[in-house]
């Protein structure tokens, strides 16, 4: 299970904390870290705060953009307390990890951390198919980025213990990829464009709706394509 799993951090500015969450991954056992525009990297700070878990910076996928992180990934998560301004489902860090479960059978999932200072923009936490948010103490929620590594990392290890009982019962499902899901969404706007169901110029929130009711259906391969073969004989019918 945990070999399925991506802990992508996007545009860290403190080498520090890229060494500190990677120590926080190897805790509990995962080793594969993304990171997304980082500000300072490599640096000496980020490997002397990762304190012998110097192999995951080392092995450390490093991306333009959030977009290429996630390929390939069945489901992903984003890590922000900024949860007001999202329509998705919010899931706790161990609900995080219930999910991961069966999931992991299928491909692979990731967990998305935005920048220490800002968070995740709400366009890159909508490119993720759930939102989890820490319960914290509301009176003092500061978590630092490695933390809330660590709150996630920890959840995983402690449901990862099923994961073999799972995967010799559960039956493999060939889940749609994020780039495949990408494609449907903009296949879906160009489709509502040219139908003048979508103003163009003023789409309201009509698409972050839609990538809503999206990652809520899960979807499988077999039923993307059903939906880009539906958009596809619009777009005729349209012509």
């Amino acid at each position: 299970m945990l070999n399925r799993v991506r802990i992508i951090l996007v545009s860290p500015s403190h080498p520090g904390n890229i060494g500190s969450a990677a120590r926080a991954m190897k805790t509990m056992g995962l080793t594969r870290l993304y990171l997304v525009d980082p500000k300072i990297f490599p640096h000496s700070d980020a490997t002397a705060l990762a304190v012998g878990a110097n192999d995951l910076l080392e092995s450390a996928s490093i991306c333009s953009s959030l977009d290429e992180a996630l390929m390939g990934t069945v489901f992903s998560v984003a890590a922000t307390a900024r949860n007001r301004d999202l329509s998705h489902q919010i899931m706790t860090p161990r609900q995080v990890a219930d999910s991961f479960l069966g999931k992991t059978d299928e491909g692979d999932v990731a967990i998305v951390f935005g920048p220490e200072r800002t968070g995740l923009t709400i366009e890159d936490a909508t490119k993720c198919n759930v939102v989890s948010t820490i319960p914290c103490n509301p009176n003092y929620s500061s978590l630092n980025l490695a933390q809330a590594v660590q709150v996630f990392s920890y959840e995983l290890k402690v449901v990862s213990a099923k994961a073999t009982v799972v995967g010799q019962t559960k039956k493999t499902i060939e889940r749609a990829t994020h780039e495949e899901i990408e494609w449907l969404i903009a296949h879906f706007e160009k489709v509502l464009i040219d139908v003048e169901f979508l103003n163009a110029q003023n789409p309201g929130r009509v698409m972050q709706r839609l990538r809503r009711l999206v990652a809520k259906t899960d979807l499988e391969k077999d039923e993307l394509n059903i939906l880009r073969g539906f958009l596809s004989a619009v777009e005729k019918k349209a012509l």
